[in-house]
């Protein structure tokens, strides 16, 4: 009995998680969105988690758990700066700024951002917040690369590190820093270009070879700029970010193969795209009466991100215009002025659940900017899209989804009413959008671990073996020239050229040495 009684327990047991210690560094706004999550998955595995973030942070909000606490470091700006600051960068990129006005935009950006990291660096690695986190214990850390140093500061305290983050564009980042491997020839590197696919003729594959070396001098350019001389004054000794990221132990990549087009991988990079999706909740009672009333024509859902809340008055009406043309409702999360072409089928939110709309039976569609996040949560509930790309990588993620037959795309600056009107109808009315969106949400859906339980897994993984350096890759300790085989081929090419050579002399002493016989033969005769 005592026996039995003890099995019981060891069995009972197993399922139990021992409580680690995990450090968490996020990004900014949709960034943070996705990492919450698994901080709060970490946190109901009982896990003790410290998030750390600066004093002027413009979207990181935290609520009071058990086993959760916060490290706020000051920084000398204000959350309105910030804010602004990634506003300014934002409506720019919208505005497809041009000429010697947006160079000198660009330029200001660029020492605001400077200033801005600069700031985050040193009071991340200052002597006594480095001294708080040693005392802290910590086992492993959680960051983003969007906000610098994290990775630094890992390296800091000498703890093995796991990175989050969505691919870079042409896979720059994953490519010079993870040594992810990137065969030119079929993995495009500008998708955000809208007609390059895995699936490329001559002439195309010369095109993506070409976006190849210019992201990477692009990349280059940008983080010696503005990131790799914070490092160097905080390390003390010259250091690179692409050196300390490359040190992360696992890459939690937030896509999956329902998105991404079938390419080479390493051991350590984990695809978990959708990890924040979950089933529909019911509506609030004025939401859900309202999508009730669009009878069989169903809604429409329309969101462009939780950091554009106002637009121009000119594209506002127009969208409004767009919508009020079709005879779906319409939920549009928008905080900006009242568009004056606003149609009765239209009701503006300040916010949305957005999940739980996306999950609603009536759902026909969603207009959407093509943010990973919102994008995952149209394939796990599979409602088709619309997209209107703004900036940074979401032409990229639209594009994915045009190819693989789930959406339209219409151009923010150039679509007229008209346009989004006719993109609207073809997605709801045309039945293969659907069911392409629902083939993707099932490739989504079937696979063997859920994208949220992988990556807590591989975090415990690295906490429980204290790292997994295993699965990085020797690349990362080769040079450029070492990773290419050029020296293996320049020597080779000696030795074929020093081969070739002796052959020659020999067949010309050869020849001479005949010649001479010859002659001193005939002379004799």
């Amino acid at each position: 009995r005592a026996s039995g009684l003890l099995s019981l327990l060891l069995l009972c047991g197993s399922g139990l998680t021992l409580g680690g210690n995990v450090l968490v560094i996020p990004g900014e706004y949709s960034h943070w969105i996705n990492m919450r999550t698994i901080v709060d998955e970490l946190v109901a595995r009982n896990h003790n988690v410290t998030v750390i973030t600066h004093s002027a942070t413009p979207s990181i909000k935290f609520s009071k758990k058990e086993n959760f606490r916060t490290i706020i470091f000051k920084v000398g700006m204000q959350d309105e700066e910030v804010r602004g600051l990634w506003y300014k960068m934002f409506h720019a990129w919208m505005n497809d700024s041009t000429g010697l006005d947006a160079l000198s935009f660009f330029w200001g950006m660029l020492t605001t951002f400077d200033r801005y990291f600069q700031a985050i660096c040193e009071g991340m690695l200052s002597k006594e917040n480095v001294a708080l986190l040693r005392e802290s214990n910590f086992e492993a850390v959680l960051f983003d690369p969007v906000i610098p140093c994290g990775d630094l500061l890992a390296e800091t305290l000498g703890l093995p590190s796991v990175l989050s983050f969505r691919l870079m564009f042409a896979y720059t980042g994953e490519r010079m820093c993870g040594q992810l491997p990137v065969p030119p020839s079929y993995v495009p590197a500008g998708a955000a270009q809208g007609h390059l696919t895995d699936k490329m003729n001559f002439m195309e594959r010369v095109e993506n070879m070409l976006l190849y070396i210019a992201h990477t001098a692009l990349l280059k350019v940008q983080v010696t700029l503005l990131v790799d001389k914070h490092y160097t004054k905080v390390a003390g000794k010259p250091t690179t970010m692409c050196e300390t990221i490359g040190k992360a132990d696992i890459w939690l990549i937030r896509t999956y193969w329902d998105f991404e087009y079938p390419r080479p991988l390493l051991p350590n990079f984990k695809f978990v795209g959708g990890l924040h999706c979950k089933p529909a909740k019911p509506l609030p009672k004025e939401m859900e009466e309202f999508v009730q009333s669009s009878g069989d024509d169903g809604i429409v859902v329309f969101s462009l991100g939780s950091m554009i809340n106002n637009l121009t008055k000119e594209r506002a009406n127009a969208i409004a215009s767009g919508l009020g043309q079709i005879p779906q409702k319409v939920l549009w999360r928008y905080s900006g002025q009242k568009p004056d072409t606003l149609a009765p089928n239209t009701k503006l939110y300040d916010w949305i659940p957005q999940n739980d709309l996306l999950g609603h039976p009536k759902t026909k569609a969603f207009v959407t900017h093509g943010g990973t996040n919102g994008l995952y949560e149209a394939i796990y509930h599979g409602v088709p899209m619309v997209g209107i790309p703004l900036f940074g990588d979401q032409p990229d993620n639209l594009f994915h989804m045009k190819t693989k037959g789930a959406a339209e795309i219409v151009e923010f600056l150039k679509m007229t009413s008209g346009d989004l009107k006719e993109a609207l109808t073809a997605v709801i009315t045309n039945p293969s959008y659907k069911e392409s969106m629902m083939r993707l949400s099932r490739i989504h859906h079937d696979r063997p671990v859920k994208a949220l339980d992988e990556a807590v897994y591989w975090i415990e993984f690295v906490m429980r073996n204290k790292g997994a350096k295993h699965l990085r890759v020797e690349a990362h300790n080769l040079t450029w020239y070492q990773y290419h085989c050029l020296d293996v081929i320049a020597f080779l090419l000696v030795i074929v050229a020093l081969v070739i050579f002796i052959f020659v002399k020999t067949c010309k002493w050869l020849f001479r040495k005949c010649c001479r016989r010859s002659s001193a033969k005939s002379k004799k005769e």
